[in-house]
């Protein structure tokens, strides 16, 4: 099967064991400061020495700053979809757009019905799979109030609402023929688990799949495939996943290229917490760089995900620009947004490359890792100033979230962010500007402006490193370098949406390589 051309990315899935209840949320934590995307949680409601998940969800969501959270996967059943619906979305209201939904048909009946849950068929989950679905969907949808028929689920005239703060995604949990198609027919994601699907049966569903998904008149590339994994860092790397973290890098890298997952989850137990670390450290960022390699060699195709969707002003193009939430964290302004130029208005007629998308979606590649280490130095200053880490126990965070390297301290992780964004800037200013020039002069007040944001952008980041300079030597100066770091945070994220708003069009018209 094809790589679908979807982001990659990686999480968790922890156990909800209420005998560690602490163990859990530390691993959350854990996984947020290591840079992971998601963190999950199974759902066994029945299950009386289990958490419950949303709760559990909940909290986590509350202690965690970046990482989304979802059930892993929901027990319909137990989980009537109206009352699903107005929890997941007050979840995402609160967490501030960071929830999504894993849902499933069922299983474990005796135990569901000893809960005075509902025994089921498999033709019968299937159709209550199906209009919860529905039902989901519309009291998400703005709207009167909604009236839906069904044998397992139906509303009365309920008023939709609270709504989700961004599109919440639908990953749905299944593996035979006809839960199959249903997921290519409605669902927004495939998630199952690798001890149920092993690698060798991935590409037989993945046809049933995309043959629900074509009947429907949806693309393949509608559906995201995720993959629940477990493992070890031990083994010859004859079975899956028991090898040193190299060949896992090779192993779920073929899994993207070949079979289409995009998203892969670690399943951890309680003292799963270096297992979590060399995955986030080591995996992920081989597993990127691999993918990365290959679609570029081959020209994959990317998939119009929430993340790289067409923006609705030219639905041409194949990778959104990351917009400017308008936040700003400190009073100290550095510049002024007004007088910022904008490039020709977009032609029309114009034809769109696709080399030229995929250098658009590079850019914005880039710019998302310049970001998510942003987060990374936010997070770990934020520690400390809260007193949760002192400045040594900063030093050693750091140290592990360096891929082993020796001597870091809290400057130097600082410092080698600051080198990439002057790298970066650097490369722009004399190489990649200069062709877009060439290419199309109107650009020429754009580029020129940017090329001086690059240069107050540094001079930010001489004041982090002044800041850090104190806060290494006098762990008191934290509060100057929490200023520095949020007018940081501030200059960069709005350069780097002005940067993608101004050149991700260009890029794809003129395919400047």
């Amino acid at each position: 099967m094809p790589d679908y051309g979807h982001p990659l990315e990686f999480g968790v899935f922890l156990p909800p064991a209420a005998e560690a209840a602490g163990d859990t949320l530390t691993l959350a934590r854990l996984a947020d400061r290591l840079g992971l995307d998601l963190v999950s949680a199974q759902d066994h409601p029945y299950q009386a020495a289990f958490l419950d998940t949303w709760t559990l969800l909940s909290v986590i969501a509350a202690g965690t700053s970046n990482v989304r959270v979802f059930p892993n996967v929901a027990n319909l059943p137990l989980r009537p979809p109206a009352m699903l619906a107005r929890s997941v979305a007050t979840l995402d209201i609160l967490s501030n757009g960071r929830a999504e939904l894993g849902l499933g048909a069922g299983a474990f009946w005796d135990a569901i019905e000893a809960m005075d849950g509902p025994r089921r068929t498999p033709a019968e989950s299937l159709a209550a799979l199906d209009e919860a679905i529905g039902v989901l969907r519309a009291l998400w949808t703005p709207g009167r109030g909604v009236r839906r028929d069904g044998t397992h689920s139906r509303l009365a005239g309920a008023h939709p609402g609270p709504f989700p703060v961004h599109d919440i995604r639908i990953w749905v949990g299944g593996y035979k023929k006809r839960m199959l198609g249903l997921i290519g027919r409605a669902a927004d994601g495939w998630l199952p688990s690798s001890p149920y699907a092993p690698p060798e049966q991935l590409a037989g569903m993945n046809e049933i799949i995309d043959a629900g998904a074509d009947a429907a008149g949806r693309a393949a590339t509608d559906i995201v495939r995720l993959y629940n994994i477990t493992g070890s860092f031990t083994g010859s790397g004859a079975e899956f996943l028991r090898a040193p973290a190299k060949v896992w890098v090779e192993q779920l890298a073929e899994l993207t290229l070949a079979d289409g997952i995009s998203k892969f989850i670690l399943m951890v137990d309680r003292d799963g917490a270096d297992d979590l670390r060399r995955f986030a450290e080591e995996v992920a960022p081989g597993v990127r760089e691999l993918v990365a390699q290959e679609r570029d060699l081959g020209g994959a195709p990317r998939a119009p995900t929430p993340i790289d969707a067409a923006p609705p002003e030219n639905p041409r193009l194949r990778v959104t620009p990351t917009p400017d939430d308008g936040t700003r964290l400190s009073t100290t302004r550095v510049w002024d947004e007004t007088r910022r130029p904008t490039g020709p208005a977009v032609d029309p007629d114009a034809v769109y490359h696709d080399r030229g998308g995929l250098t658009g979606q590079h850019l914005v590649e880039i710019h998302d890792h310049l970001r998510g280490e942003l987060q990374r130095v936010r997070g770990l200053v934020r520690q400390v100033a809260e007193g949760a880490l002192d400045v040594g126990a900063a030093r050693s965070e750091i140290n592990e979230m360096t891929m082993r390297q020796n001597n870091w301290t809290l400057g130097a992780f600082c410092e080698s962010y600051c080198r990439f964004v002057t790298v970066h800037h650097t490369l722009e200013d004399t190489s990649f500007f200069p062709q877009i020039r060439g290419a199309d002069p109107r650009l020429g007040p754009v580029l020129d402006r940017l090329s001086e944001e690059h240069h107050m952008i540094h001079e930010v980041l001489d004041r982090v490193d002044a800041a850090l300079v104190a806060t290494v030597s006098d762990p008191t100066g934290i509060a100057e370098l929490g200023d520095a770091v949020d007018l940081l945070t501030d200059t960069l994220l709005s350069h780097l949406s002005y940067e993608e708003r101004e050149l991700v069009e260009p890029l794809a018209r003129l395919e400047i390589v």
